[in-house]
């Protein structure tokens, strides 16, 4: 495949009604293209039938359809399933579908690798490769989409449909910012994909110059990977914390412009004896007011080559309850996935 042909799927609405009308085309035609690219089966511009027969022929000469088909595939005992997806260049993502009895979450990637190198976190281990166009993201979730309808997979009991997306794969959105933007445009156009973005997340470490836009720009929602109370500790698990402190991420999270209604979410690893101490539940309730939020507790993913190691449930439970009696709303996220090395925090292109 010619890749200085332009991919359509990494244009939005807008993008591709500027790519029409630069072939001397009415803008409209850029939102038929749209209406066919995310249906499943469309891989050709001969399949769209209410297009022109002389622009359907001259389309391939500028464009292309760039498609993920027969992912590398592991199921977890638990039912999660994590993808492996070889791009064209070679490199390897990964992205993890976790179903649940009212919703099917879509885990996806918006780097190859990372560069935050968070302590705890496998895929810091491997390194930034690249970012991801628009076109990989989408194309993760048009790929987990069509491996789930297809019914040669015999995939009894299974979620068939995609209700949630997390941001939450390999690498850190937020510095991928201009991409994300355009993936999201496609992911909640009536056009493309078609996802309410109250049902989309996107996480960050704590890229304090981009929440603001992300809020201004978007209506999805927000996670922030906290994991720690004070400077010390979390200098030492998430390097990011030297560049953006405690003190300006809290405050960014204070000025994000979120709308009535919703909340951030706020994530914090639990670490036995690192940061899961009475004293820093205490300590977290206080620096979260006035924030409007929840918080996630998770216990960790232990990894290779890792010398930490997750609290225990009990202390887990402690920690749960002294936030709750300080009028939080505070969920204990079950790991899923760490079977097959597809829970948080693990993925590192193994799978292929």
């Amino acid at each position: 495949m010619d890749r200085h042909l332009i991919d359509c799927k990494d244009l939005d609405r807008a993008g591709l009604e500027a790519f029409a009308e630069s072939l001397d085309q009415p803008a409209f035609r850029g939102r038929q293209i749209m209406a066919w690219l995310y249906r499943p089966g469309i891989d050709s511009f001969s399949q769209m039938t209410d297009l022109a027969k002389s622009f359907r022929a001259l389309l391939p000469d500028h464009a292309r359809i760039s498609c993920f088909t027969d992912p590398v595939t592991e199921i977890s005992d638990d039912g999660s399933i994590k993808f492996g997806f070889t791009l064209e260049d070679g490199q390897i993502i990964e992205a993890v579908t976790i179903p649940e009895p009212d919703r099917n979450t879509l885990c996806i990637s918006s780097q190859v690798g990372c560069a935050m190198e968070c302590r705890f976190c496998q895929t810091g281990t491997i390194g930034f490769k690249r970012n991801l166009s628009p076109a990989e993201m989408v194309n993760q979730v048009c790929g987990v989409r069509d491996y789930l309808s297809d019914p040669s997979r015999n995939l009894q009991g299974a979620n068939q449909s995609i209700t949630n997306l997390v941001f939450m794969g390999m690498g850190e959105p937020l510095n991928n910012m201009d991409n994300l933007l355009t993936a999201l445009s496609i992911l909640t156009d009536q056009k493309g994909l078609d996802m309410a973005s109250r049902r989309i997340t996107v996480s960050t470490c704590g890229i304090v110059p981009q929440m603001h836009k992300l809020g201004k720009l978007t209506s999805v929602n927000l996670a922030v990977s906290l994991h720690a109370v004070d400077n010390e500790t979390r200098d030492k698990l998430m390097p990011i914390n030297r560049r953006y402190p405690i003190e300006q991420l809290l405050q960014a999270c204070r000025d994000y412009p979120i709308q009535k209604r919703k909340r951030i979410m706020i994530e914090y690893i639990m670490l036995d004896g690192i940061n899961d101490s009475d004293e820093e539940a205490r300590r977290l309730a206080t620096l979260l007011r006035p924030i409007p939020c929840k918080i996630n507790l998770l216990a960790y993913n232990e990894c290779a080559g890792s010398s930490y190691r997750s609290s225990p449930k009990n202390r887990i439970l402690a920690f749960q309850e002294i936030l709750r009696n300080a009028h939080y709303s505070v969920f204990i996220r079950s790991s899923r996935g760490s079977d097959i090395a597809a829970a948080c925090g693990q993925l590192a292109g193994t799978l292929l």
